[in-house]
């Protein structure tokens, strides 16, 4: 069994209600469990213009390989109407793979651990409230989170339910 930490987010639509389908989605997956989820942020959008999003981290449990995860994960986004008109755009649902195991990965499909989780405060804060000891790059996620400090980032909501 492998452990993945997945980022999730929404700016278009009823996030927050995306964002607890798209969990129900992922616990769906074959032989896949989401075992825990942080509660819910609203953060600016990072390098775009828009609505704020809604941000969340989910640790799971699969055996599906960090390959197929990803397909997964594209499929759930194009089911929840994920369009990709340009870098960056506004979105219905964003799902990456933000660590696979202690696996370190330069795929041009996938690298891992995600390139740039560690400079931004709308993944550190969620996986910090899951994962605390953490260390990404030989540093603690705490310390990571520090220097983001002027990305914004607010509680949106408590994560009070299990996926169903």
């Amino acid at each position: 069994m492998h452990t993945a930490y997945i980022g999730l987010g929404s700016n278009l639509g009823e996030s927050e209600d995306t964002l607890q389908q798209a969990l129900n989605d992922i616990s769906a997956l074959p032989d896949t469990a989401v075992q825990q989820v942080s509660d819910f942020y609203r953060t600016s959008p990072v390098d775009s213009t828009g609505p704020d999003y809604i941000n969340a981290v989910a640790r799971l449990t699969t055996e599906l390989s960090a390959s197929d995860l990803l397909q997964a994960l594209q499929d759930i986004e194009l089911a929840h109407g994920r369009q990709r008109p340009y870098r960056n755009a506004p979105r219905t649902l964003d799902l990456d793979v933000l660590c696979y195991d202690d696996l370190r990965q330069d795929d041009p499909q996938l690298i891992l651990p995600h390139p740039r989780m560690h400079l931004r405060a709308f993944v550190l804060r969620p996986l910090l409230d899951i994962a605390p000891d953490m260390i990404l790059h030989n540093k603690p996620i705490a310390q990571w989170l520090a220097d983001c400090a002027d990305q914004a980032i607010a509680l949106h909501s408590e994560y009070n339910d299990k996926p169903r």
